[in-house]
């Protein structure tokens, strides 16, 4: 059989395990699977927690019955094929089949720091690759006050081929700003399932807090979770709905005496370790992307727990990320520019991804003390670059430790209005 017959096949029995009876007749049905099969986008991860509540058709699909080595080496076949949008969503055509299709897909897939592809939403939240730039580009709309994050070089060299990844809105307030960050442009909102987090300024719009619909996941946090299912009842809480974990800020310095310049910004990763940039170091990697309406907390200490409590009594439903067992945060400060005497302006090397002058552009580096022991090259290295190339077009590219919900997050802050930073 075909490599393109099987997964003509995937997507068949995909839209036939998904239908639900409905009363009308087969002229109705024969409609809603014609909706079904219009829709092409990277599956969520809580569309798989239903199959767990069918298991009779599991049971039933004639492909959930295949040998292990086989089915490994069609969907290792099909990953190794399919490199970018839009075909790769060939792969998560193979593991929306059922539970053991998922498994094994989920074992060959790697994650974005291994391979530098981006499949699942998971792989939105976790780092990017060591050796190498994601390059992506955000399109801003004034209208609506939207912005949208896709996978490629440009509009103009992607076209089409153009993946979206992230998408935000943003809302004024009377003291602050706010972006709602959403895995689909067209439901945008916290009671959203596909809500992934937000980012809110101060009344001057001098600091941004990032805020993640869930924890970050790294190999202490994953032990500590078990250890609190395990634990009696007595010393839990209930799940909180809407609630937010703060992982990192975006702060700017003020100008106060309005000299000219480039902004000067810092960037403080409350979730990520500064020895993820050490020699040897890892960033968390979380696993699994939790639906943001039913799972936004954990189950926590009682002395965590409280402090939740205290926090939603005065109308801040939001955690901050405090482990003892968390080293120092990783800090990224702007890489300064150089004056260029025949240009008269401030210059920074993009490498012909920025094309536009701008206050907005800006690239990021690890910052570290001397007793932090990380290395002068790793201290060069750029993390995230983010600049305008033309009328309401950005692009952004960033790499390991940082995420591209993370980036997206922080080149946020780059839109928002600085009266006093500028």
């Amino acid at each position: 059989m075909q490599l393109k017959s099987i997964l003509r096949d995937l997507w068949n029995m995909r839209d036939d395990m998904g239908k639900k009876p409905t009363r009308g007749g087969p002229e109705r049905k024969q409609m809603h699977r014609r909706r079904r099969r219009t829709k092409s986008h990277i599956a969520p991860e809580q569309s798989f927690s239903s199959q767990k509540s069918s298991p009779a058709l599991v049971e039933q699909s004639q492909w959930a019955n295949m040998p292990p080595e086989l089915l490994h080496d069609i969907i290792q076949r099909v990953e190794e094929s399919e490199t970018s949008w839009p075909a790769r969503r060939d792969v998560v055509a193979c593991a929306s089949v059922c539970r053991s299709w998922r498994e094994i897909t989920k074992e060959i897939v790697k994650t974005p720091e291994q391979c530098g592809l981006l499949t699942f939403p998971i792989s939105l939240k976790q780092p990017g690759p060591r050796d190498s730039l994601i390059q992506c580009f955000i399109q801003r709309e004034r209208e609506t006050s939207t912005y949208r994050l896709y996978l490629g070089l440009s509009p103009a060299l992607s076209g089409d081929m153009s993946k979206l990844l992230l998408a935000a809105r943003k809302t004024r307030r009377a003291t602050s700003t706010e972006f709602v960050i959403s895995l689909v442009a067209d439901e945008i909102s916290r009671a959203s399932t596909s809500y992934v987090g937000k980012l809110r300024s101060n009344f001057l719009g001098s600091k941004f807090t990032i805020y993640d619909s869930q924890p970050p996941h790294g190999p202490t946090i994953q032990s500590n979770q078990k250890s609190h299912k395990r634990m009696n009842s007595e010393h839990v809480i209930p799940r909180v709905p809407t609630g937010s974990y703060n992982v990192a800020t975006v702060s700017y310095e003020l100008n106060i005496l309005r000299t000219r310049g480039p902004r000067r910004m810092q960037c403080i990763m409350q979730s990520i370790p500064i020895s993820a940039v050490q020699e040897g170091g890892v960033a968390p990697t979380p696993t699994d992307l939790t639906d943001s309406l039913n799972q936004q907390t954990s189950r926590l200490p009682v002395s965590q727990g409280k402090k939740l409590l205290d926090n939603l009594s005065c109308g801040s439903p939001r955690m901050d990320l405090e482990r003892d067992d968390m080293s120092d945060p990783l800090i990224l400060k702007n890489k300064a520019p150089r004056w260029h005497e025949q240009l008269q302006c401030w210059c920074l090397n993009f490498r012909g991804r920025v094309t536009v002058a701008s206050v907005k552009n800006f690239q990021l580096v690890a910052a570290a003390e001397p007793c932090q022991n990380v290395s002068l090259a790793e201290q060069e290295k750029v993390i995230l670059q983010f600049g305008k190339i033309g009328k309401d077009i950005f692009t952004m590219d960033y790499r390991y430790p940082l995420s591209a919900f993370q980036a997206f997050a922080i080149c946020l802050s780059s839109f928002d209005t600085k009266p006093a930073c500028e």
